[in-house]
């Protein structure tokens, strides 16, 4: 009897974890493209500037985790938000860039601080 259990409890987590792995995955994989996408933006429009999450222009308004921590920038909202308004001497993108392409940027520019810009 109890062998039955543990084969039904079994045959009931397969069922319920497949439909939900199924539905997840494309999502996961759009999150990982979306990342390898704002790589390629950043590659475009940003690492003249921020190499390695540097800035060749103002040495202290770098991309590091510190710094976008320290002026409250650490959300993909925030980040997302001077890439297409711009700040300070930084450009806007807004007009350049589609509302996707700031959004994986963003994405891509917190992966990597919250990483140390370990990869790139």
């Amino acid at each position: 009897m109890l062998k039955n259990f543990a084969r039904r409890l079994a045959i009931g987590c397969i069922t319920l974890i497949t439909p939900w792995f199924l539905l997840c995955a494309p999502v996961m994989a759009l999150n990982l493209s979306s990342v390898d996408h704002g790589a390629q933006v950043f590659s475009v429009h940003c690492a003249g500037c921020h190499v390695n999450g540097g800035n060749i222009v103002r040495r202290g308004k770098n991309l590091k985790l510190k710094t976008l921590q320290r002026h409250h920038i650490d959300s993909l909202e925030a980040i997302g938000e001077i890439v297409a308004n711009g700040r300070g001497i930084m450009s806007a993108y807004g007009d350049r860039l589609s509302e996707q392409e700031i959004t994986d940027v963003s994405a891509y520019v917190l992966q990597q601080a919250e990483q140390g810009w370990k990869n790139k």
